[in-house]
């Protein structure tokens, strides 16, 4: 059986950076990393009392705020047939995106994205 495990927050805004400081200034969150991946679009990654804050740059400002939250599972693999096994619907299938990393989203209630994830970046 999967253990899971909350992994983070991701939120859009149309100034990643000035989103960033702002919960720097409020709640004291470090900065991690701030990076241009090209094309304009800017990512922010903080530390908030433990809490992976990432900040992506929107295309538009109707995807700002919260995108999606993050649960990490020890193994995507069992977990996905256990989820849909109890019911839960999937938007996106298991994804390898990098060397011992793989995601996959459901819709909780209310159209709330989760990604399952096994393994970091």
């Amino acid at each position: 059986m999967p253990h899971y495990y909350f992994d983070h927050i991701h939120l859009m805004s149309s100034d990643p950076v000035k989103t960033g400081d702002f919960y720097v200034k409020a709640f004291g969150a470090t900065v991690v990393s701030s990076r241009d991946a090209g094309g304009g679009r800017i990512t922010v990654k903080l530390n908030l009392a433990g809490v992976t804050v990432l900040i992506g740059k929107s295309r538009d400002e109707s995807q700002n705020g919260l995108t999606h939250f993050g649960i990490r599972t020890d193994n995507l693999e069992e977990a996905v047939p256990e989820l849909k096994a109890k019911g839960v619907p999937f938007t996106r299938e298991i994804t390898p995106l990098g060397p011992g990393f793989k995601i996959s989203f459901i819709e909780a209630p209310e159209k709330v994205s989760i990604e399952v994830q096994e393994g970091s970046l």
